[in-house]
């Protein structure tokens, strides 16, 4: 069986090639270009390298970064969160939820985020989310899962909060994204202490259905084999 290595990069649901240098340069321009439609829908990054590497990622914002970007009168990341995490506590329609919740996932992928998420209880925000039956909101609130849970502190917050059995009702959803994002999740949440609530049997039976799914989406297939190469076939 062709496995997918756990060096991959999937960007948007759509398989491109391994994580390089030469992909560095493309991956900060479309970081960019997309948050200026965060209203609309969340890049979710589906990251299937070690955790490890994330430090050597040029993408990711650190302190010097932050700064030239934010300039001298601008909003301090933290406040900024926060502005967006009051503004979905407040808001009065779908739409608006909708929007917030688009953006502050596309905050999560970037590691400087992580401490002002955890402080702000945005995982958690996330995961209400996925209880809503509005669609949209189930999409967006897996996506900021799965862009922040390969951090081991971020997907412990997740894990504690009822996060695995609400990623495995995910993979039933209609919408690509989610079932995308979902199990993405499940490939960084699944430990040796949850196994055995992740890896039960109608789970491996359904992640093997979107194994070999190939012909109707690469992204289903390539990231369930990726799930079953680390989960599965290594216990064996």
């Amino acid at each position: 069986m062709n496995v997918l290595p756990s060096s991959v990069f999937i960007y948007n649901g759509a398989i491109t090639q391994r994580f390089n240098k030469s992909l560095r340069s493309s991956m900060l321009s479309s970081t960019k270009s997309n948050r200026t439609k965060a209203s609309r829908r969340p890049h979710t990054l589906y990251f299937l390298f070690k955790v490890n590497d994330l430090d050597n990622i040029t993408m990711f914002t650190n302190d010097k970064r932050q700064k030239e970007r934010t300039g001298r009168y601008g909003t301090p990341r933290l406040q900024y969160l926060q502005e967006l995490v009051t503004q979905f506590q407040n808001a009065t329609n779908e739409e608006t939820k909708e929007r917030v919740v688009a953006n502050l996932a596309n905050f999560a992928y970037d590691p400087y985020n992580y401490t002002f998420l955890r402080q702000l209880n945005v995982l958690e925000l996330f995961l209400d989310c996925i209880t809503e039956p509005n669609e949209k909101l189930v999409e967006f609130g897996i996506g900021g899962v799965c862009n922040s849970c390969a951090e081991p502190e971020n997907a412990a917050i997740i894990i504690q909060h009822g996060g695995i059995p609400l990623a495995i009702q995910c993979l039933s959803s209609p919408v690509k994204n989610t079932v995308n994002s979902a199990l993405g999740s499940l490939y960084y949440l699944c430990n040796n202490s949850n196994r055995g609530e992740v890896l039960k049997p109608e789970v491996i039976d359904l992640i093997n259905r979107y194994a070999t799914a190939e012909a109707t989406s690469v992204s289903f297939s390539n990231l369930a084999r990726a799930f079953l190469e680390k989960h599965v076939f290594e216990s064996i």
